[in-house]
């Protein structure tokens, strides 16, 4: 019973976060609407931890499984998608190593915020 109120739990914030992507003309995907409603939810103490810790743990360990009929769309689209393959080998390596740049100095900055905090 403790899993199907934690799964409620997640799923009427996504559920707000679609009414929000429904609602608000930007180009954000629901999704994000949901996990910043839910960080927020969190950070504020409006929903406790405890209260969709072992359902979100259990969503992790399950997400590869969620790739599936991604991988499979993609599979069926191969037709179509082989005409641009150097554009997406490019686009995919050129993102990945942005990502990589951007998430390596973020990461930098938060470390040495720690240790500024540490210091004083």
């Amino acid at each position: 019973m403790k899993y199907i109120k934690q799964f409620e739990i997640i799923l009427a914030i996504s559920l707000i976060g679609e009414l929000l992507n429904r609602l608000i003309p930007l180009p954000i995907p629901a999704s994000i609407y949901g996990m910043t409603i839910l960080f927020t939810a969190l950070c504020t103490g409006i929903v406790k931890l405890s209260a969709v810790k072992e359902t979100g743990h259990f969503l992790i360990q399950i997400m590869p499984m969620m790739f599936i009929p991604a991988t499979v769309s993609l599979l069926e689209s191969w037709s179509i998608m082989q005409n641009f393959l150097i554009a997406i080998i490019v686009i995919s390596l050129v993102s990945t190593i942005i990502v990589l740049f951007a998430s390596g100095h973020a990461t930098q900055i938060i470390i040495n915020l720690k240790k500024k905090e540490k210091k004083q």
